[in-house]
């Protein structure tokens, strides 16, 4: 009996998804079947409890959406001059530009290891993946999808796959939102969809907007914010993630894991691994909740404006500042975690704006006069979501608030100081 050609997924946000059968062939490699156990959110189930959904399922909800978005367009006769192949490797990049995700989301690129899209974009042309891709679309396919997933695409649809409309926004703020069960992931994403315009602008097409879905992109840029102040950035996920690095990076000291393993691994057996050997005991903190508690909290209004850039990018150097302020305060290496993260480009904004008069003009974080003001004040939005924090595994003695000026200093100041075995709370 031949096989259907195509079949049909439920899915609890976008209701049925269909694939056809060149879809489902990448689905059932095993590349991309590591996606079911590998949660979108990380560790914020243990403040969240239905936040268990996976990457798989975002996948497809992201492909779902990648395929409504070109039925919009070609219905409209936008996609007239775009070839079939361009709108299926847009189609692949949707469904495949998660594979190279770490186990439990971003935490273990904040602590030193390669970015997932640079795995994810490796494996395109690796083992049962590589072989259906050549398959479908050809010795140099895996390149073109590639290069959508990183953004490098000259396609005018690689804004469906990066960028501040991308489709990958629009399917976890969603889905994070309704597995959360908070309303701060709102979207209005039936009316985004359909103000999706192919437009020419410097002297390229490019996907961009039309002035009548503005409001909607306020919609998905203001549940952003709202998602990283109360979900992806909520104290206790900062806590369990901070500690859950820290024990990672131990493990990989101590060679009791090694990166390459960790990048084709998932959520459960990893954890396992932590705890079998674990001198930090972080890992089986993490697993049993028992999160470090804040210690210091302000948010990022309130921290100088020198902080220096070895607090974000050099994870080792952390480590060792992290531990000299343990010590001086009275608790063991890995009693004292400090935690400040990044995401410049939270509310950022830079598409094509195709107005009501048929003009295009390019939409920034400047906005455009009358039609959108969020972007006006996303640095303020962005230190407001933001916060500076210490955890610490005990009740720490006095001194604390004068990590603030710790991180102010610069890293060879730093450096010296560690190496003679200067206090840092001075």
């Amino acid at each position: 009996m031949p096989k259907p050609d195509f079949d049909v997924v439920r899915d609890p946000l976008w209701d049925n998804i269909r694939l056809d059968r060149p879809f489902i062939t990448l689905v059932d490699t095993p590349t991309v079947q590591r996606l079911r156990y590998v949660r979108q959110l990380g560790h914020a189930f243990l403040v969240y409890p239905g936040a268990t959904h996976s990457r798989f399922e975002h996948a497809l909800g992201t492909f779902h959406l990648c395929g409504t978005a070109l039925a919009s367009l070609a219905e409209r006769g936008e996609l007239d001059g775009i070839k079939e192949e361009a709108r299926m490797a847009v189609r692949t990049a949707a469904l495949l530009h998660d594979i190279g995700h770490y186990p439990f989301s971003h935490g273990l690129e904040e602590a030193g290891f390669p970015h997932h899209e640079y795995l994810g974009v490796r494996r395109l042309n690796e083992d049962e993946l590589g072989k259906a891709l050549k398959k479908l679309g050809g010795t140099h396919f895996h390149k073109e999808v590639g290069a959508l997933i990183q953004g490098k695409s000259s396609s005018p649809l690689g804004g469906l796959i990066s960028g501040s409309l991308d489709l990958d926004k629009i399917d976890y703020l969603s889905r994070d939102a309704r597995n959360c069960g908070v309303p701060y992931g709102t979207v209005d994403v039936n009316r985004l969809l359909a103000a999706l315009t192919i437009v020419k602008l410097d002297g390229k097409l490019q996907l961009g907007v039309h002035e009548k879905g503005v409001s909607a992109l306020e919609s998905l840029l203001f549940a952003k914010y709202q998602m990283y102040r109360n979900v992806y950035w909520h104290h206790a996920v900062r806590s369990a993630t901070c500690m859950f690095k820290r024990a990672v990076r131990a493990a990989v000291v101590r060679g009791k894991l090694t990166p390459s393993e960790i990048a084709v691994g998932t959520d459960a057996p990893l954890m396992v691994a932590l705890q079998k050997d674990d001198p930090t005991g972080l890992g089986r903190a993490v697993s049993e909740r028992r999160l470090h508690k804040r210690a210091f909290d302000i948010p990022a209004t309130e921290v100088p404006s020198d902080v220096q850039e070895w607090l974000t990018e050099d994870p080792m150097l952390l480590e060792a500042v992290e531990d000299q302020v343990a010590k001086e305060v009275g608790l063991k290496a890995g009693g004292v975690l400090i935690d400040y993260p990044s995401r410049d480009s939270m509310l950022s904004v830079d598409l094509p704006l195709r107005t009501r008069s048929g003009r295009v003009e390019r939409l920034t974080e400047a906005g455009r006069a009358g039609s959108l003001g969020l972007p006006r004040v996303a640095d303020e939005l962005y230190r407001t979501a933001r916060r500076f924090r210490i955890f610490t595994a005990a009740r720490a003695g006095k001194g604390l608030d004068r990590v603030l000026d710790v991180v102010t200093l610069p890293k060879k100041e730093l450096e010296q100081r560690l190496k003679a075995k200067r206090p840092l709370l001075v």
